[in-house]
């Protein structure tokens, strides 16, 4: 009876050490991943110009276009974003200068401090939307699930605040497995509300980086509002030091 117990004992160990062993090689390793779609999206030493068009539709009333020029410099956390159109906006614009943002309306003269998440010209798109993202720095996975969005095999992961001072207290990101390209991204408060869904359906190799040519936003607030986000003319040629400041902001907006 003694031997047949030890070895029963026996056989239950080798098994969960062969299932642990088993479940630890299928589980990524989401810290180097998150961390990888950071680095996908950025530009280092590089910088980054492009224009984005961006739409929102409100049920009930005309769709609202705004244009904008992007200057991004990822190595220092800066960039300036211009409004082109429409007409009555034109020469507003975004400022940041590493953990600090500025809104400029050329009809005041004055620069008002915002944020990240600031929306732009009241559409569901944030500053955040158009600048290098910092997931690994600000999150930790907490769950995961494999699923299918599309034709692409995806890890759905729950992403949790580590800290103060971020724009989500949850964040729900849909990964490709094949290489970590967002597809999906939930925004939660910290009660569970969803607050906005973002669909990334098409991307481009721009430097060899992974920029969204096109973002869907749907609000998850305000039912039937939503925004579409359009990349053109995405270049990774260097940037004058002069574009990153409020002179040249107070001057292309004369």
């Amino acid at each position: 009876m003694r031997i047949f117990r030890t070895s029963t004992v026996y056989g239950l160990c080798v098994l969960l050490l062969v299932a642990g062993a088993a479940l630890s090689a299928q589980t990524p390793d989401f810290d180097a991943m998150l961390a990888e779609i950071d680095q996908l999206g950025q530009f280092g030493d590089r910088d980054f110009s492009g224009v984005y068009t961006i739409v929102s539709q409100v049920p009930g009333q005309e769709d609202s276009v705004t244009q904008a020029r992007l200057f991004r410099r990822d190595r220092t956390d800066e960039f300036v974003l211009i409004i082109l159109q429409p007409q009555i906006q034109r020469g507003q614009g975004y400022l940041q200068s590493g953990d600090t943002v500025y809104f400029y309306d050329p009809e005041s003269r004055r620069f008002e401090r915002t944020t990240l998440r600031d929306s732009i010209q009241g559409t569901d798109a944030q500053n955040r939307d158009l600048v290098r993202g910092n997931l690994s720095e600000n999150y930790r996975v907490v769950s995961w699930e494999q699923g299918r969005l599309g034709n692409f095999d995806t890890y759905i992961l729950d992403l949790e605040a580590t800290g103060t001072g971020v724009d989500y207290d949850r964040i729900r990101l849909w990964v490709r497995t094949d290489r970590p390209i967002v597809l999906r991204e939930e925004n939660y408060s910290a009660t569970g509300r969803l607050l906005r869904t973002l669909l990334f359906p098409r991307y481009a190799q721009v430097g060899g980086q992974a920029v969204p040519t096109q973002i869907l936003i749907v609000d998850g607030i305000n039912e039937g509002e939503r925004t579409q986000i359009t990349l053109r003319d995405p270049s990774v040629a260097s940037i004058p030091d002069g574009v990153f400041t409020r002179d040249y902001l107070e001057r292309v907006s004369r």
